[in-house]
């Protein structure tokens, strides 16, 4: 890659520094390996203005966009700064301050209609805290490209109350006056606000449920034990964790809607012949946790809709959105459980979506899942990676070393 005189340069820090944070070097990785040039000056328009129009006025952000001007705009004007609001891709759709920064700001190209996704942008707040999801802080070095180094940023993602789907992120980019615990909790507390007045505006949410309203909302994936959300329909959740044996029952029960027999629940979830007596006394203990009309009998089933971030990331390999599948997919599922049913969910959905990666010729996708504790050691997977990252990319001499340590380990 342009710009770097050796291979691992920029996973080294920038500036040749020695120490990095570990989420901001993972940012660096997932940059190189979407092929990023560090050199480049100004980040990429997604959006010309006739088209910007149409995209802010349909947004759901437009209806707290004057509310975060008024709470954060002025005070970020006020300390010379930038205030932004990009949508769930990245692009930036408003950008607000003082006309001579905003001069300063065009000049890396930090300005409406330009995307700030870390494959796109290399490493920078927005872009971090839509790969991961929480509050981020990039300051100076840490960016990925050299133009802009002079600049610092902090960040949090807005959700939409009701679905927890990701809206957009708020940003503040600034000198090294914003580099201050105080500008990451007022962002914090902007975005929150946002989340209120957006509920607020809401229409009340229809009833769901067979007949309770209740939902379930399921959390297995790289969880050991479920996190278990009982929605009430009226934007009330009580979250529950529950042990590692109940885990696999509420799991196997959500993957059969029409419900199981006590004798195809035993089969699912005992290696070995697990015992009736065994088997209800789980049940009557996760009944007592989850309420009577939520765990059914005759057969056993779940007495409420389910969704949950497996069937999410099924969906999205359905419908062929493999960056919104790794997006979501958190690890495998229950990764402990030994249950003969649980095992089969956990090897069907590794199974596609390994198999969509290795197709996919994503050298950034493919550098996610060999990042990741289940597969640093997928030898296939580093191979796919190899093939596709060019000889120049500072990923190549990563990739090249973990093939030969596989090579080495398991010749």
């Amino acid at each position: 890659m342009p710009g770097l005189r050796t291979p691992t340069a920029a996973l080294r820090g920038p500036r040749g520094r020695s120490g990095m944070r570990a989420e901001v070097a993972a940012s660096w990785q997932r940059s190189a390996a979407a092929g990023v040039d560090v050199t480049l000056r100004e980040a990429p328009i997604a959006l010309e203005t006739p088209d910007l129009r149409g995209q802010r006025e349909a947004h759901p952000l437009a209806r707290v966009f004057p509310l975060l001007d008024d709470v954060l705009g002025r005070e970020v004007r006020a300390c010379g700064a930038v205030m932004a609001l990009a949508d769930a891709e990245g692009t930036l759709l408003w950008v607000c301050g003082t006309p001579e920064r905003l001069r300063e700001a065009e000049r890396i190209g930090f300005v409406e209609g330009s995307n700030w996704d870390e494959r796109l942008a290399g490493t920078n707040a927005p872009g971090l805290a839509l790969a991961t999801g929480r509050d981020a802080l990039i300051t100076r070095d840490e960016h990925f490209r050299s133009s802009v180094r002079s600049w610092s940023c902090a960040a949090t993602p807005i959700l939409d109350p009701g679905t927890s789907r990701l809206l957009g992120v708020l940003d503040v980019t600034g000198g090294d006056a914003i580099v201050v615990p105080q500008t990451m909790a007022m962002v914090r507390a902007a975005a929150r606000l946002a989340e209120a007045e957006l509920a607020r505006q809401a229409p009340p949410p229809a009833r769901t449920g067979r007949d309770t309203g209740l939902r379930l909302v399921l959390e297995l994936l790289g969880h050991d034990e479920a996190l278990v959300s009982v929605d009430d329909g009226h934007g009330r959740l009580h979250r529950v964790r529950l042990s590692r044996r109940h885990s696999e029952i509420v799991a196997l029960l959500a993957a059969s809607p029409t419900g199981l027999t006590g004798d195809e629940l035993g089969v699912l979830l005992y290696e070995a012949d697990g015992g009736t007596s065994t088997l209800r006394a789980e049940l009557n203990r996760l009944r007592g946790l989850l309420g009577d009309e939520l765990l059914a009998s005759r057969p056993y089933r779940l007495g409420a809709p389910v969704s949950g971030d497996w069937l999410a990331v099924e969906a999205q390999l359905a419908a062929g959105d493999l960056r919104a599948a790794m997006r979501g997919y958190a690890g495998p599922v229950l990764p402990r459980s030994t249950a003969p049913g649980v095992v089969r969910m956990r090897e069907a959905l590794t199974a596609s979506l390994r198999q969509a990666l290795l197709r996919s010729r994503a050298a950034d996708l493919m550098s996610t899942w060999t990042r990741s504790g289940w597969g640093r050691d997928d030898y296939e997977m580093w191979l796919a990676q190899r093939a596709v990252v060019p000889a120049s990319s500072p990923m190549r001499a990563l990739v090249d070393g973990q093939v030969a340590r596989l090579d080495a380990e398991f010749a």
